[in-house]
């Protein structure tokens, strides 16, 4: 028999408390380290976009597009459209934070190129964990309202489990990106030891996010096992 909480009285909350302190965090962190470094302008003087440009080139791939794309912090590469999108914030500044984020998105270029197995498995994975992250919570919902459904609450709790297995398969992605970036900035001799020591803490701060998600979805999956997963319905 579950146990019946008040709102503020389920003790399980405490995990979703502990996933929001720790995006919290990593969010004050990124941006914290970013506004320190972004006032550092790299000895090279080159920009955000002709980073990425270069280290592309030098990495022998000559289909990928280098675009500005608005916001802040926005910066992506899409496989499938064969392009790095840099930020207002990265496109054209000669910061030592723009410059590390540039390499970082050509990062993800290059494990594309070369077929990286973890890239290509989140990949593969966008579709479901897409679905699984809209859909978890109402099948859940929609079970509960309709008399404690176990089937259409487990079936939620597994959808939602596809998007946090998205969230795991992200973290040695994004910190290969991240390494192979700052291989490649000092292979090249993009920064000098300094800058790239900047760089790398900006790096560093930004896969804490991905750890943070990470983590806080694996709390909030934790809660809905707890609650909802012994398969009996509440008095």
């Amino acid at each position: 028999m579950y146990y019946h909480y008040g709102y503020y009285m389920d003790p399980t909350y405490i995990l979703v408390l502990i996933g929001l302190v720790l995006t919290l965090l990593a969010s004050g962190m990124v941006n914290s380290t970013y506004a320190k470094y972004e006032r550092i302008r790299s000895s090279a003087g080159m920009t955000g976009a002709d980073v990425a440009r270069r280290i592309l080139l030098n990495a022998g791939i000559t289909d990928v597009q280098v675009v500005h794309t608005h916001g802040r912090l926005t910066d992506n590469y899409n496989p499938s459209k064969r392009t790095v999108f840099l930020s207002d914030a990265t496109y054209n500044s000669t910061s030592v934070a723009a410059i590390g984020v540039a390499a970082h998105e050509c990062g993800h270029a290059v494990q594309h190129d070369v077929g990286y197995v973890p890239l290509q498995i989140r990949s593969a994975l966008v579709p479901v964990a897409t679905i699984g992250s809209h859909a978890g919570i109402p099948l859940i919902i929609l079970g509960v309202l309709m008399s404690y459904n176990q089937t259409l609450i487990t079936i939620g709790i597994w959808a939602f489990s596809l998007a946090v297995l998205f969230q795991l398969v992200t973290l040695p992605v994004e910190f290969n990106a991240s390494r192979r970036a700052l291989v490649m900035l000092d292979e090249q001799r993009i920064l000098d030891p300094a800058e790239l020591k900047g760089s790398r803490s900006v790096l560093r701060a930004a896969a804490m996010t991905y750890v943070a998600a990470a983590a806080a979805s694996i709390l909030q999956l934790l809660r809905l096992v707890l609650i909802f997963g012994g398969g009996r319905r509440r008095d």
